[in-house]
Order: structure tokens, then sequence, then C-alpha cells
């Protein structure tokens, strides 16, 4: 199984964080490896202290399923194929601001997760994060 190296993990981070700069959000940004396992994590200034767990969650969400959280979270309402899946795996997040992150030779290699403000912002920041090249 390919992983995601610290070198990768900083990048992540890195691209995630100018984003939400950019925006004018403080966020929380967590990298997992391909494991599930926390392997990068930054609270900016000011991010919520609450969205620390859900950002690491999201990550892992993302990782678990290989999917972003907010297509789990389409799956998951009433009626859903998921429904009630987000009290599995000792809690899953499942609306946007979780993504897996790709090898370039299309393998999983780790996810970001990303909270600290609207799921639309989120989304953004976990995208900036998950759009950097390998």
């Amino acid at each position: 199984m390919a992983d995601i190296t610290q070198a990768q993990t900083e990048a992540v981070l890195a691209a995630a964080a100018k984003v939400a700069l950019e925006q004018g959000t403080a966020m929380n940004i967590a990298v997992v490896d391909a494991g599930a396992n926390l392997k990068g994590f930054t609270r900016m200034d000011g991010a919520w202290l609450g969205s620390i767990d859900i950002a690491i969650r999201k990550a892992r969400t993302a990782r678990y399923f290989d999917m972003p959280t907010g297509s789990i979270g389409e799956l998951s309402q009433p009626g859903g194929s998921l429904f009630n899946i987000e009290v599995s795996n000792g809690g899953l997040i499942t609306f946007p601001g979780g993504l897996p992150l790709y090898s370039q030779d299309g393998h999983v290699i780790g996810a970001v997760g990303v909270s600290g403000s609207t799921v639309e912002n989120d989304h953004a920041v976990a995208s900036a994060g998950a759009t950097v090249e390998f």
C-alpha cells in the first residue's frame, strides 16, 4: 500500500491553508495516511476547538471509503443506501470537507479533512489540498 510522505503532507497542509487565508477563514486541516492514521495537522490561529475532531474525522471518513465525505452524505440520507453509516467506525462525518488523496498512478495514499467554516468553504480548502500534484 502506497503512503503519503511527510513532504507531501506538508504540501497539502500548505496549499489548503493558503486558500483558507485567501477566504479569510480559520481552519483546522488534517491529513491522514493510507491507513487512516493522522499524518499531519494544522490549527490556524482562531480556528474553532470543536472543529479539530471534525477535521480529523472528515479525513478518516474520506480514507475509509475512498470518496468525498459529501458523497457519503448524499448516500446516507433517510432512505439512502448508507443511511446511518455515520454511527459506524467510531463516528464518521458525512458532509463536505473530506477528500481522498491520490498518487500520480491513481492509488489512494491518504486523505485530507477540513473544518472551521461553512461546508462550502471547508470543501474549497480541502480541494486545494487535494489538488496538490505529487
